[in-house]
């Protein structure tokens, strides 16, 4: 593995307000591999990004999907369209909800507290519902799951992490001692969190699966919501599992 790149795309979203999300490239001897894609319509920002890094999207030979929410996979279409060399990777259980064979667990999560909201806040929920909706979906063209031998990047370890999602995946990159955990954690002013228990489908299983974390040795963890922690990860998690 010769090189590890966290982009940053930052974005204003609906509301206005300012995002950040962070994707990852891993260039090994064998392969270009982008972990998680953001929203619709942003391949643009994903190619100008990694130019900055002097990466050509066109490089890329996988994408791994760590689960199927908008932000990790609106843009997998696009990125199909226009570089179709590139296979798409992801769990066997998030491999159904990419394709579109069924439907979003997002999507029925938002349907169901509907009823619950303010006309004003039922204004912005059906935009959202519209919004999961339009993504247009794509073949997964391997499944990875805990035991996968990934003979395309052998230093590349996948985590099975449920919980934000039932087959959510995080990814453990050995030569960098990385930890990538998707939407597995979240990192806020520099400080690691737990998942979101708001977009966290079930929170005991999120916490038990970051208690897979501790098996590893960890010296820097990237968040999809937040970016890079390092430090003492260790000792950072067994204080959040207490």
């Amino acid at each position: 593995m010769n090189k590890l790149i966290v982009l940053n795309i930052d974005f204003t979203s609906k509301a206005g307000d300012k995002n950040f999300i962070h994707p990852v490239i891993i260039q090994s001897e064998k392969e270009n591999i982008l972990i998680d894609c953001g929203n619709l319509g942003f391949l643009p920002l994903l190619e100008k990004e990694a130019k900055k890094y002097n990466f050509d999207f066109s490089q890329l030979t996988k994408i791994i999907i760590t689960h199927h929410d908008h932000d990790h996979i609106g843009a997998l279409y696009e990125i199909k369209e226009k570089y179709p060399h590139i296979q798409v990777a992801s769990s066997l259980v998030e491999k159904p909800y990419i394709e579109g064979k069924k439907k979003s667990l997002r999507l029925e999560q938002a349907e169901r507290i509907y009823s619950t909201l303010s006309e004003e806040e039922k204004v912005n929920a059906e935009y959202f519902h519209n919004m999961l909706k339009s993504i247009k979906h794509v073949p997964i063209d391997i499944t990875i799951d805990e035991n996968t031998k990934i003979d395309w990047c052998e230093e590349l370890k996948i985590i099975a992490t449920p919980g934000h999602m039932p087959g959510h995946i995080s990814i453990y990159l050995e030569k960098f001692k990385t930890l990538i955990t998707g939407d597995a954690m979240v990192a806020e002013n520099g400080n690691l969190l737990l998942a979101n228990p708001q977009f966290t489908l079930d929170m005991n299983e999120a916490i038990n699966s970051i208690r897979k974390f501790l098996n590893y040795d960890i010296q820097q963890v990237v968040c999809y919501h937040g970016g890079i922690i390092t430090g003492d990860v260790t000792s950072i998690l067994k204080n959040l599992l207490k």
